[in-house]
């Protein structure tokens, strides 16, 4: 049955209470101007947590290359489901890295003993759309001809809905499962939470999102379901869903009109809905928040991944 969960006690852990206590929502210093200085401040920023989730978590990770795609592939220590995992980062499509986000896919690979292919797709300005959905589309195209599952965050939840609308058009596999966190499906900035979390999520400002809806989309149509595949043509062949957010999440309004659309084709959605937490909180590993949803995540999946 599809339902809806709320973080059960409705307080935060120590750890979030600290992280919104000390990250207070500031003007955005992001801009085209500085954007390769801020690409690399946040792989500075996470790379020591990358570091220890990786060590925690117990995977290995290789650059293979994947339909001439470059890819970060993850591998538990002991490979125990046949499956992959398609995987695809957040940022925007204007920042992030597939290294950046071995956070969440390292703990997910490692909890569901499959082997996670994260593309590193290419990034606004210098490529805008239709490029990292290509370079996503000719890595799926080279998985699902064997069952396999598909996760993305923020911009890489973008990303898996627009390479499943494509592969339904194209007649391919479709995932027998797919994960999304906060996912960034409509980039007319016009959601509801976009306004009045617009301050109070510590991660996202509305002027990042109209800043890479710029860059990543140009003058091309925004309603295009491969620019904003919330507007796409879903029915009951698509597989379960699974969508994370948080209360002050900027794109929870993004999430919850989204599982709306899906439930009324008819296809299996879980919403989680995480009290007090924002956008994306599972990039944060010192969050035990961030572990429990990822357990959540890896049980979803695995619900699904055939021995």
């Amino acid at each position: 049955m599809s339902k809806n969960e709320l973080s059960s006690t409705g307080r935060l852990s120590s750890a979030a209470q600290l992280f919104l206590s000390t990250q207070r929502a500031a003007p955005s210093e992001r801009s085209e101007a500085n954007l390769l200085k801020l690409r690399a401040a946040t792989q500075a920023y996470i790379a020591p947590a990358v570091e220890r989730v990786l060590r925690s978590a117990d995977v290995t990770t290789e650059n293979v290359i994947v339909n001439n795609v470059p890819c970060l592939e993850v591998q538990p220590s002991v490979i125990t489901k046949p499956w992959k995992i398609l995987y695809g980062f957040g940022g925007g499509f204007i920042q992030g890295s597939a290294f950046e986000d071995l956070t969440i896919a390292a703990p997910l690979s490692s909890m569901t003993g499959a082997t996670v292919i994260i593309p590193s797709y290419r990034l606004a300005p210098e490529h805008p759309w239709p490029a990292a959905i290509d370079d996503g589309f000719a890595v799926y195209q080279a998985l699902c001809d064997r069952p396999f599952a598909i996760v993305g965050e923020s911009a890489g939840g973008n990303l898996a809905l627009a390479l499943m609308l494509r592969a339904k058009h194209a007649g391919l596999n479709l995932p027998c499962a797919a994960a999304l966190l906060s996912p960034w499906c409509d980039l007319s900035i016009t959601s509801d939470s976009q306004s009045f979390n617009d301050g109070r999520d510590p991660t996202l400002t509305t002027q990042d999102s109209i800043m890479a809806a710029k860059l990543y989309a140009g003058e091309n149509n925004i309603a295009n379901p491969d620019i904003s595949p919330i507007n796409g043509d879903f029915d009951n062949s698509f597989p379960p869903f699974l969508i994370t957010t948080g209360t002050r999440d900027l794109l929870l309004s993004l999430s919850v009109r989204l599982a709306s659309i899906l439930r009324k084709k008819g296809i299996d959605v879980d919403l989680h809905v995480w009290e007090g937490l924002w956008h994306v909180f599972e990039w944060d590993d010192s969050l035990p928040e961030s572990n429990e949803s990822i357990k959540n995540i890896a049980a979803f999946l695995l619900r699904y991944i055939k021995q």
